[in-house]
């Protein structure tokens, strides 16, 4: 009996899951594009074609955003309706707690949580085609002039001008101070950025290197590249690019470009951080809301609707004021990210004990 029951509650989970999905996911887009639709029609650059591959694109971020809501209204539904025919209460007089009866469940909303740290880092991937090919990212400046920047190698870089199109500095500064009290001086005409040859070339520049005990040696070179120099002309901007656009381990560097030019990058971390506590979401948010959904004598579709959009808002609203914390220093990066978490969590585990078995 209890294979038979397993069957059918992952069968009624998942069947209402994939319809959710299906239905989610393109009210997403359709919503998106309604928003902007009009700007679409006024350029000329965007055209139907463009706009079509370019919400195709995006269709992977739409589909991470689906797949904790479909999951949470599949849970809430499924239990709902059991609730209603009251086949959770012949499960029970049958010798099978509720407790049990949610495994299927679980063992699905695991499966979905895997999926959304699997997308997480190829969606911003897929944003950037996106936001190209629909011209939704803003226009920066493509240089910089006369400027300094501490380098992760720990040199402090001076330039004169920094060109991102063409990947050229101009009148280039490297020095660095050691511990012992040495120094090193590099200065350079001009360098190139050459990502195949390792980096940056400096070209036509002097080396100087003053070492403790004052003694120094001086060398001309034709071409040199720096080991210690591995921003990208990108980088070297100090724009950063929307954080949609930028996987987990990009996001962590530019954090370091920001704090080591002396800026404050708390959103980015929290940021960073929410990458892995939202796919987690999937799950606490089903543990909170299932339990829940046996607490109605008639169940029903309003009843469903209502506690799915009850738990989402209330997650969002969590989720966006400990963000908002975490990003003005008020709390830590991973306790901003992972408190909502904690919260759905706390009170599911309290749900589910009270559940009558």
């Amino acid at each position: 009996m209890i294979r038979r029951l397993d069957r059918y509650v992952f069968t009624t989970f998942t069947r209402l899951f994939f319809l959710t999905l299906l239905a989610v996911a393109p009210l997403f887009m359709l919503g998106d594009l309604t928003d902007n639709i009009d700007d679409y029609l006024r350029r000329d650059d965007v055209g139907v074609a463009r706009v079509i591959e370019g919400y195709l694109y995006s269709f992977p971020q739409w589909f991470q955003w689906s797949l904790p809501i479909a999951a949470l209204v599949a849970a809430v539904f499924t239990v709902s309706r059991m609730t209603a025919n009251r086949e959770v209460l012949a499960a029970k007089a049958g010798g099978v707690s509720f407790h049990r009866l949610f495994l299927p469940m679980l063992f699905v909303a695991s499966a979905v949580t895997g999926v959304g740290f699997g997308v997480a880092d190829y969606v911003p991937r897929t944003n950037r085609v996106a936001m190209d090919l629909l011209g939704n990212r803003p226009i920066l400046r493509t240089f910089r002039d006369d400027f300094t920047f501490r380098t992760e190698g720990g040199m402090l870089l001076s330039v004169r001008r920094l060109n991102v199109d063409q990947g050229t500095l101009q009148d280039v500064v490297l020095t660095r101070e050691g511990d012992d009290g040495s120094r090193l001086h590099i200065e350079a005409g001009s360098g190139n950025w050459a990502p195949l040859a390792g980096g940056w070339q400096l070209t036509q520049g002097r080396v100087r290197h003053v070492f403790e005990d004052r003694s120094e040696t001086a060398m001309r070179f034709d071409r040199m590249r720096v080991p210690a120099l591995t921003e990208t002309p990108e980088e070297l901007l100090a724009i950063a690019r929307d954080a949609e656009e930028m996987t987990r381990a990009e996001i962590e560097r530019q954090v370091g470009i920001i704090e080591r030019s002396g800026g404050q990058a708390d959103a980015l971390r929290v940021e960073a951080a929410q990458r892995g506590a939202i796919p987690v979401a999937t799950l606490v948010i089903i543990l909170f809301a299932a339990p829940l959904a046996t607490t109605s004598k008639r169940g029903g579709a309003a009843f469903g609707v209502g506690l799915a959009l009850g738990s989402l808002i209330l997650y969002i609203m969590l989720l966006n004021i400990w963000g908002a914390m975490g990003a003005a220093g008020i709390v830590g990066p991973a306790t901003a990210a992972w408190t909502p978490n904690a919260i759905f969590l706390l009170l599911g585990l309290v749900f589910l004990i009270r559940v009558r078995t």
